[in-house]
C-alpha cells in the first residue's frame, strides 16, 4: 500500500530525537535477575556492509502492515503522530528493557563521520544505557545511569586501543569530552526518548503543510517493515531535513532504521545524508537488573 499527501509549509520531526515511533509489543514482561555476558554477546555479531549487520532472528512467514491510513481533511502527519502516541503509552506499559545493535552515521559541523557500530542495552525505568563499540573503536565501553528523580547522572566510560590502559573514567554526559564526536549526548537514547521528541515537534508541524508523505513496503535485514518517508520539496526557515525516512518493524511495530537528508547541493543531486540510526536484532524485555548497569560489573571494562 502506498499513499501520498501534499500539503503547503512545515516540519514533520527533527534529527535522532524526534523520529522514532513506537506501538505495542505482545510479549508480557520477564521477571527475574538476568546478567548477559556482554563479551560474548557482542563479538558474536559480524558487521557487513551498508547498514547491515547479520541477524539471528529469522524473519517471519507473515506479518501485517502498519495502518497509517489518512483521514479525510487532516494533516498527512497525523497518523504517524497518533501511532506515536498510542506506542509511548504501551512502550511504557509492555517494554521494560531491550537490547540490538546500533549502526550511527552522523554529519558533525558539516562532515560525515564513520559509521559506528555498538551493541547495547537499554533501560526505561529507572533509565540506563550500556554500550560496547565494534566499530571503529573496538572495545570502547560506555554507562550511564540517570541520578535520583530523573536528574542527569554520571557516564562512566573506557577508551579502546592504547588508552585502554587509562582504565575507566568519570564524565558529564553533556560535557566537551563525552560529546566529542557525537552529534547528541547518550542521555538522549533510547526508544522512549525518541517518541516523546517525535509527539513534541510533530505537535508543532501539524500547523504546516508543503510535506509530502508517502507509506510502502520495505525490508531491513531481512524482516518486513513499512517505510513512512517525509520529503519537503523546498527548503523553507520551516524545515529541518529535506527527507526522513522511517522504517518501522511489521512484527514488533518498532522503528529499526531512520535517515535524514538535507537538501541537494546541486538541482538534481544526490541529497546528502545527515544522520542514519539503525537497530538490529532487536530484543525486548530481557529482565535487566541493576547489575546489567553497574560499573562493579565483571563483565565490563575489562
Amino acid at each position: 500500500m502506498q499513499s501520498k499527501y501534499l500539503m503547503s509549509g512545515g516540519t514533520l520531526f527533527t534529527s535522532l530525537s524526534a523520529v522514532v515511533i513506537c506501538t505495542t509489543f505482545a510479549s508480557a514482561l520477564q521477571p527475574g535477575s538476568f546478567v548477559q555476558p556482554i563479551h560474548r554477546v557482542a563479538h558474536e555479531e559480524q558487521v557487513a556492509g551498508s547498514e547491515q549487520v547479520a541477524s539471528r532472528i529469522a524473519p517471519q512467514a507473515t506479518t501485517s502492515p502498519i495502518n497509517l491510513d489518512l483521514q479525510p481533511g487532516e494533516h498527512p502527519l497525523m497518523p504517524a503522530m497518533r501511532f506515536a502516541q498510542d506506542g509511548l503509552a504501551r512502550v511504557d506499559t509492555t517494554i521494560a528493557d531491550y537490547s540490538a545493535m546500533l549502526i550511527k552515521e552522523e554529519r558533525i559541523d558539516g562532515e560525515l563521520h564513520e559509521k559506528e557500530v555498538a551493541f547495547i542495552k537499554v533501560r526505561h525505568n529507572p533509565f540506563a544505557v550500556y554500550m560496547y563499540f565494534l566499530k571503529p573503536n573496538k572495545g570502547r565501553e560506555c554507562l550511564y545511569n540517570a541520578g535520583p528523580n530523573g536528574t542527569t547522572g554520571l557516564l562512566i566510560a573506557r577508551d579502546s586501543g592504547f588508552r585502554k590502559r587509562l582504565g575507566r573514567f568519570e564524565l558529564d554526559p553533556n560535557g566537551r569530552i563525552a560529546m566529542s564526536g557525537q552529534k547528541y549526548p547518550i542521555t538522549k537514547l533510547g526508544v522512549r526518548n525518541l517518541v516523546t521528541e517525535l509527539i513534541t515537534v510533530a505537535t508543532n508541524d501539524t500547523q504546516f503543510g508543503e510535506c509530502d508523505v508517502q507509506t510502502k513496503q520495505s525490508v531491513i535485514n531481512g524482516r518486513p517493515t513499512t517505510l513512512v518517508e517525509v520529503v519537503h520539496p523546498t527548503p523553507r526557515q520551516n524545515f529541518r531535513f529535506h527527507k526522513a525516512e522511517i522504517f518501522i518493524d511489521n512484527e514488533f511495530k518498532l522503528p529499526v532504521r531512520y535517515a535524514s537528508y538535507m537538501w541537494p547541493q546541486q538541482p538534481g543531486g544526490a541529497p546528502p545524508l545527515e544522520e542514519a540510526y539503525t537497530y538490529l536484532n532487536l530484543k525486548v524485555n530481557n529482565g535487566y537488573t541493576d547489575a546489567d548497569f553497574d560499573k562493579e560489573n565483571t563483565e565490563y571494562f575489562q
